[in-house]
């Protein structure tokens, strides 16, 4: 475990969770810590949520691409780990890295919640004015949006729930979007109209919490190990198995859906150039657990890609 272990029958703390201090990090691992508690029987103060100010939540003047991608929410947290300031680290899975070092590993992928995203301040996409503005930072979000509205203009829109309400609030922009995950998670149920996800594909991972430890300590990811959902995490790990195959970064517009049925997993998945005026789509069917048939649908995605796509990801 880690270097307290020989003061572990005096305290009452078990396991010492990382977390972003964001309020939806925050709510995320009040989930997790809620969930590890039912699971073994033990108080809540069994689980010490350990709060740190990530790199991403510092610097919001500018798009998590420019400044170092999605690195800059999982940094402080890995260190963390490497050092055993903490036994555990809760991410968003939308937001970590898809190589992770081997010293790492997801032990746990929480039921996943909605994976939509929210529209707000139009009822519908066809209802956005002509020419409004639309904040988002997101290349898949806004590609996706320049391809059903070309007429709309896109301005850099970061910061928590909050402060992206609160620019729009202001006068930022006239649309946003926002996942339906993060908005349930954060008690704001009522804000906004979610997108249908057959239509409006979400991104990577979203709506998914997942726990992550050090690799070689095999008591811990004994612990966490009883709150993985079997197909949350089978459909989030193909995710991340096609994500790899492209070579996605924080500049790639790429969206996808999985849907599960009697052990199988249908992808749909789109990647579009920045513009939104070039998309190219793709459908699989297979095993889960089988991350090989998502690489391979990654592989004809950008094969069948123009160059001005393919250059957006670094596997092309």
């Amino acid at each position: 475990m880690s270097n307290r272990s020989e003061n572990a029958a005096a305290s009452p703390v078990k396991l010492r969770l990382g977390t972003r201090q964001s309020p939806l990090a925050v709510a995320q691992a009040e989930e997790t810590r809620r969930r590890l508690c039912a699971a073994h029987g033990w108080h809540e103060g069994a689980v010490e949520l350990v709060k740190v100010r990530a790199s991403g939540d510092k610097i919001q003047d500018r798009p998590l691409a420019d400044i170092g991608g999605k690195a800059l929410w999982t940094r402080e947290l890995d260190i963390w780990l490497a050092e055993g300031k903490i036994d555990a680290a809760v991410h968003s899975m939308k937001d970590v890295e898809t190589l992770r070092p081997a010293s790492l590993t997801i032990a746990a992928i929480l039921p996943r919640a909605d994976v939509r995203d929210v529209l707000i301040g139009a009822a519908s996409v066809r209802a956005i004015p002509p020419g409004a503005v639309i904040g988002t930072s997101a290349p898949r979000r806004a590609a996706q949006m320049l391809h059903h509205r070309s007429d709309c203009k896109i301005v850099s829109f970061r910061g928590n729930v909050a402060t992206r309400l609160a620019k729009l609030a202001a006068g930022e922009a006239e649309v946003t979007l926002l996942a339906a995950a993060g908005l349930s998670r954060l008690g704001e149920t009522g804000t906004g109209t979610p997108l249908a996800a057959e239509e409006w594909l979400p991104a990577p991972a979203q709506g998914a919490i997942g726990i992550e430890c050090n690799t070689a300590d095999t008591h811990m990811r004994d612990l966490i190990a009883p709150i993985n959902h079997a197909d949350s995490y089978a459909t989030v790990m193909a995710e991340r198995a096609l994500l790899e195959a492209l070579g996605g970064t924080c500049h790639s517009p790429i969206a996808v859906l999985c849907a599960q049925e009697g052990g199988k997993i249908h992808m749909t998945a789109s990647v579009f150039s920045s513009d939104g005026a070039e998309r190219v789509d793709g459908q699989a069917r297979f095993d889960a657990g089988d991350l090989d048939a998502p690489r391979a649908m990654g592989a004809d995605l950008l094969a069948r890609a123009s160059e001005r796509v393919r250059a957006l990801f670094s596997a092309a």
